[in-house]
C-alpha cells in the first residue's frame, strides 16, 4: 500500500466511524489492552528510505522489518542504541508505536531520545511531518517523539528518521553472586562512578553487568567491579531483551518502573531487575497490591503480559493528565478510529 492508500483507507474509516486496528507484525498484540477494530496492515509500505551512516542517522518506512534495519545498521558497524525488542516479526513502525527499550535503556537512553522526524498519518488522513533528519531540528512541540510509546492511537507512523550509533568496540559480561539489596546497593553506588557499564539484570541471586566501549575502560572497569565473565553474554542478554529467559514464561508479567535507589519491593512473586533497578520484572501479583507499592516507590506498574486484563494495562491517569490525553487524542484523531483504547480504555 502505498502513503496515499494510508491516507484514503483513514478517511473512509474517519467518514464511517469505523475503528481500525493499525498494525505491523503483530508481535506486540499482548502489549497494552486488546487490540480491535478493522485491520489495517502496515508491511506493504516497507524499506529504508535514507541512510547516511556518516550522519548516524537512518530513515525507514513503517513496515520494514525491524531486522533487515538492524542488519544494514551491523554491515557498517552501528546499532540502534536502545536496544528494542523484537518478541517476534517486528516492524520498524510497530518499534517506535511501543516505544520499548532493551537492556542498554539506561546506559543509552530511551527509545524516544532517539526519535528525530516522522511522518505521520493522522485520523482525519492527513500526511503530516514532523521533527526532521538532525537533533538541531528539533523545537516547539516535539511530536515525533511524542508518537513514541502512543501505540498507534494518535497517528499511523508512516516513516521515521532515527539516530543511531557506533557499536561498542569492546564488550564482555561480568557475574556475581548476590542477593538483590547487596545487587541494588552496589549498582547505585557503580552508577555514581565513570564505569562503562551497559546493562545490568539480577535474577535469583545472580546480579550480571555487561560493560562496553573502549578497550581500556572495559578492562578498568571489569578489574572494579571482579566477578567471573560470562562465555555466551551475547546470548543472555538477547534472551533478556526477548524474554525468552526462564524467568519470563510465567503468563502474568508486571512491570514496575520505579526510581533506581528503590530497596528491594516486598511483593509475592519471582522478581528480575533490569537498568540498574530502575526496572523491576514480576511475575503474578495482584493489580491493586502491585500498582500501589509501585506508586509508593514513586513509580507506576503496567500489566505488561496476562491471559487478561480486564482492569487495564497501564496505571490509571491522573484527572490532569487523563484530560491532557483526551485533548491530544481529539486533537489528532477527532473520531476516535486509531487504535481506539489500546492505551486507555477510554480513549
Amino acid at each position: 500500500m502505498s502513503l496515499a492508500g494510508f491516507q484514503d483507507r483513514i478517511r473512509s474509516a474517519a467518514e464511517r466511524g469505523t475503528p481500525l486496528c493499525l498494525r505491523g507484525g503483530g508481535s506486540k498484540d499482548f502489549y497494552g489492552n486488546q487490540p480491535r477494530g478493522e485491520l489495517l496492515d502496515t508491511r506493504a509500505y516497507a524499506g529504508i528510505v535514507d541512510y547516511e551512516p556518516s550522519e548516524l542517522v537512518l530513515t525507514a518506512r513503517c513496515g520494514t522489518p525491524l531486522a533487515q534495519v538492524e542488519q544494514a545498521l551491523a554491515e557498517r558497524g552501528q546499532c540502534l542504541p536502545f536496544e528494542p525488542p523484537h518478541f517476534g516479526a517486528a516492524t520498524f513502525g510497530g518499534c517506535i508505536a511501543a516505544g520499548l527499550s532493551g537492556p542498554r535503556r539506561a546506559a543509552a537512553g530511551a527509545l524516544r531520545d532517539f526519535v528525530l522526524g516522522v511522518k505521520l498519518v493522522d485520523g482525519k488522513g492527513r500526511a503530516l511531518s514532523f521533527g526532521g533528519q538532525v537533533m538541531k531540528n528539533v523545537a516547539g512541540y516535539d511530536v515525533s517523539r511524542l508518537v513514541a510509546g502512543s501505540l498507534g492511537t494518535l497517528g499511523l507512523i508512516a516513516e521515521a528518521s532515527l539516530k543511531v550509533l557506533p557499536r561498542p568496540a569492546s564488550e564482555t559480561t561480568l557475574q556475581l553472586e548476590m542477593p538483590q539489596e547487596r545487587a541494588l546497593e552496589a549498582l547505585n553506588r557503580w552508577a555514581g562512578q565513570p564505569l562503562a557499564i551497559s546493562a545490568t539484570a539480577w535474577f535469583d541471586g545472580l546480579l550480571s553487568v555487561r560493560l562496553s566501549g573502549a578497550a581500556v575502560a572495559v578492562k578498568s572497569a571489569a578489574a572494579t567491579i571482579g566477578g567471573a565473565e560470562l562465555a555466551d553474554a551475547g546470548a543472555f542478554w538477547a534472551a533478556i531483551r526477548e524474554h525468552t529467559h526462564p524467568f519470563f514464561s510465567c503468563s502474568t508479567l508486571w512491570r514496575l518502573a520505579v526510581p533506581s535507589v528503590t530497596p528491594a519491593l516486598a511483593l509475592p512473586g519471582a522478581q528480575l531487575v533490569e537498568w540498574a533497578g530502575g526496572l523491576r520484572w514480576l511475575a503474578a501479583g495482584a493489580a491493586t497490591e502491585v500498582r500501589e507499592a509501585a506508586r509508593r516507590a514513586g513509580g507506576h506498574a503496567t500489566l505488561f503480559r496476562a491471559p487478561a486484563k480486564p482492569a487495564g494495562a497501564f496505571a490509571p491517569l491522573s484527572p490532569v493528565l487523563a484530560r491532557l490525553h483526551r485533548a491530544l487524542k481529539s486533537t489528532f484523531d477527532p473520531a476516535g478510529i486509531l487504535n481506539p483504547g489500546r492505551l486507555y480504555p477510554e480513549l
